[in-house]
């Protein structure tokens, strides 16, 4: 664009003349605000601090741009530095809407701030304009940004006495840089390389070292170490003291910050981890029991009681389930055969397998009278042969829908296997198998309300309870670190309902390894899961050397050895790794970084106490304030019907929890997220209408307590 004198101003463009008053009214010791208010004064600007005035940007959105763009020209063209940063302010805010943002990205924005960052007296504006628009930005907005992380980096080491360049880059980079990093998919090598990530983090932890940092600085950039362990894990290792500095603030009194330290560590080894999923050999379990355990082990085994273990109880099923077998071709009886399989699936996982009648030379033969061949194809029909013969019989129609269920499941029909466990939930909701299968849903809350549902239903086999404690534990434990990590800002809420999901899934792991044979093949994850859910709860509670979870090491090693005389494979398991890392970990990050630890915790009890964070200057701090503030509730022309134009991409994980000091006051308050019938965690309970003090997931847990609660229910049931 081309400049030429014309008289009292500066001609842009065909119909623009920009007054000499923006250069004549504007010097190097003008605040930022007073250089906004003025320029808008000057072109006529609406006041972007309005629904009303982003309207009227959308509106002239091409004459507002031109001044806004002759402007920056011309006074680059000068060398007014200052009006050149006045301009960038105007147009970060204008970002605060949506469509505004991307189309003053198109237009080149980001070419007209970051020139900024090299000037002395525009790199705090320019940082602050870049806070703004990665905080409202998209997600091209915010790629786009991290794209230029190298200056920022650059900035930060060029000034290391200047806590605000720092501050105000890590809020910009975590903004930006998670656009790449905190996704389901792992970005592109090239991609890494262009955000210049490994620098990114690097310089995030140098600036941790610093004798003062900012909550504000530290929340944001905690964020961003522990967002890149997933798809840079290799660039985080290579930074030293950042797992460290992750396991250390698994001892901060403030529970989000834990949970996201956790959630860091645990997606470190997603990248080389192993499925959870253990194949049953039949012949390889005989074999080690028939050739006995260790002595260690075995003294262990009998102080379980030996049979009670697994292995015991398994070889035994097979026994049965193949005795079983030989007598329905003998008396070709699928009702006695369908009571028989039923009590044999609700002992043990693998309690029914593949397998035929077979001839001398070991082909699959059929039996006169039975219409299967492969004994698994018994069940529907034993299935169905019980409920022939019911009459009504509830019994039989239990055992049924137990034979089909396990059927289903088998066969991995698993849409059939959920409706069918519904409508027998409906029909008996005390059967406890179905709620076990609807646990094996992909959703999450809904396989937790299940387990939690049959854990309280008579009759449950140790099996049973056994495996719903490990689904149960698993969902909560997922859930409320999930819940945590994504906690917004002074959510208390939120942190009731994170902590009661981890507190249940805490107690229901502590119940496993207390109940559970020693030697079942989820001890190993079971005593994983209580490592983690320890850290987490506990907190700081807990010494620096865990010596608290001596016993659960030893447990480790005696389930690892247990695995490795019935043959099991110790996978790694994202859970074991995880594990592993905590414990390897915990103590020496703990010395190197737990003087910040404190600084933080104590910078966390007084933050919510202070209206703004403390900064180096009042003038700032009120041009930060006037980026951040927008009414888009008020409307000087009362026309609410326009769309603001505002989207909400950027999921911003917790950076103010305010969590309270003491370590018990971040669970403070969970019993009231969890159903007063089955302990169900759950953000989404019912009161009673009575009382409107009990709480329940559903009717169905109401009608069930009610005989246990009416007498204290101050109102009837409904």
């Amino acid at each position: 664009m081309t400049r030429t004198r014309q008289g009292p101003g500066a001609a842009v463009g065909e119909s623009y003349m920009i007054p000499n008053a923006v250069f004549e009214d504007i010097n190097g010791s003008s605040t930022w605000l007073y250089v906004i208010n003025h320029l808008s004064d000057l072109l006529k600007l609406p006041d972007f601090t309005t629904r009303h005035g982003l309207k009227k940007a959308h509106a002239r959105f091409n004459e507002i741009y031109k001044k806004l763009d002759g402007t920056y020209t011309a006074a680059r063209r000068r060398d007014n530095e200052k009006v050149m940063g006045g301009v960038v302010g105007i147009m970060a805010k204008m970002c605060a809407d949506a469509l505004l943002r991307d189309k003053l990205f198109a237009r080149g924005l980001l070419d007209k701030v970051m020139p900024l960052v090299e000037f002395e007296s525009t790199l705090h504006l320019a940082l602050n304009a870049l806070t703004m628009v990665t905080h409202h930005g998209g997600l091209e907005a915010r790629q786009a940004i991290a794209r230029r992380n190298r200056t920022l980096v650059k900035a930060i080491h060029d000034h290391p006495d200047d806590p605000k360049v720092a501050e105000l880059a890590i809020i910009t980079m975590d903004h930006a840089t998670e656009a790449f990093i905190a996704c389901e998919h792992k970005p592109r090598v090239a991609d890494l390389k262009d955000i210049v990530i490994q620098p990114v983090l690097q310089t995030t932890v140098d600036v941790f070292r610093r004798p003062f940092i900012s909550h504000e600085l530290f929340t944001h950039g905690f964020g961003l170490l522990c967002a890149a362990t997933q798809h840079c894990p290799k660039e985080c290792r290579a930074v030293p003291g950042l797992s460290n500095l992750l396991a250390a603030f698994l001892r901060s009194n403030n529970i989000n910050m834990r949970a996201t330290a956790m959630g860091g560590i645990i997606r470190f080894p997603i990248s080389e981890c192993e499925p959870d999923a253990q194949q049953f050999d039949p012949a390889r379990m005989m074999a080690a029991v028939a050739r006995g355990p260790p002595e260690h082990l075995l003294d262990v085994l009998y102080g379980y009681g030996f049979d009670k273990s697994e292995a015991f109880v398994s070889a035994a099923v097979t026994a049965d389930y193949q005795k079983a077998m030989m007598q329905a071709a003998q008396d070709r009886d699928l009702y006695a055969l369908g009571k028989k399989l039923a009590a044999i699936i609700l002992r043990t996982e693998f309690s029914v397998s593949e397998g035929g009648y077979q001839t001398a030379d070991g082909q699959l033969m059929s039996i006169p009278g039975l219409p299967f061949t492969r004994w698994t194809d018994a069940l529907p029909l034993c299935a169905a042969a019980l409920r022939q013969h019911a009459n009504g019989n509830p019994e039989d129609l239990d055992v049924a829908d137990v034979v089909e269920l396990k059927f289903l499941n088998m066969r991995q029909r698993i849409p059939e296997a959920l409706a069918l466990a519904r409508l027998a939930q409906r029909r008996n909701p005390r059967l406890a198998y179905a709620y076990y299968i609807e646990s094996m849903g992909a959703d999450a809350a809904v396989g937790l309300r299940a387990v939690k549902k049959g854990l309280r239903c008579p009759g449950l086999t140790p099996f049973l309870r056994c495996q719903m404690l490990w689904r149960a534990t698993g969902h909560a434990a997922r859930e409320g670190l999930r819940i945590l990590e994504e906690a917004m800002d002074e959510d208390a809420q939120a942190r009731a309902e994170g902590a009661a999901f981890l507190v249940s899934a805490w107690e229901d792991a502590k119940t496993f390894i207390a109940e559970a044979p020693p030697d079942t093949r989820h001890m190993l994850g079971m005593l994983g899961w209580y490592v983690l859910l320890t850290v987490v709860v506990r907190g700081p509670e807990l010494s620096a050397d865990l010596r608290e979870l001596e016993p659960a090491r030893r447990k480790i090693k005696t389930a690892t050895d247990l695995m490795n005389w019935m043959g099991y494979p110790i996978r790694r398991t994202q859970t074991n790794l995880t594990r592993e890392l905590i414990l390897e970990l915990y103590a020496p990050g703990t010395a190197e970084w737990g003087d910040l630890v404190r600084r933080f915790d104590e910078q966390d009890r007084f933050v919510e106490e202070s209206e703004a964070p403390p900064s180096a200057a009042q003038a700032e701090d009120e041009l930060a304030a006037w980026l951040e503030n927008i009414d888009l509730d008020h409307d000087h022309d009362h026309d609410h019907d326009c769309d603001d134009g505002h989207d909400h991409d950027h999921i911003h994980r917790p950076r103010r929890a305010n969590a309270p000091s003491s370590t018990d006051r971040g669970t403070r308050g969970y019993e009231l997220y969890r159903c007063s019938w089955c302990g169900n965690p759950s953000a989404v309970l019912r009161k009673c209408g009575g009382c409107a003090k009990t709480r329940y997931c559903d009717a169905g847990c109401q009608k069930l307590h009610w005989t246990e609660h009416k007498t204290d229910c101050g109102g009837k049931k409904k």
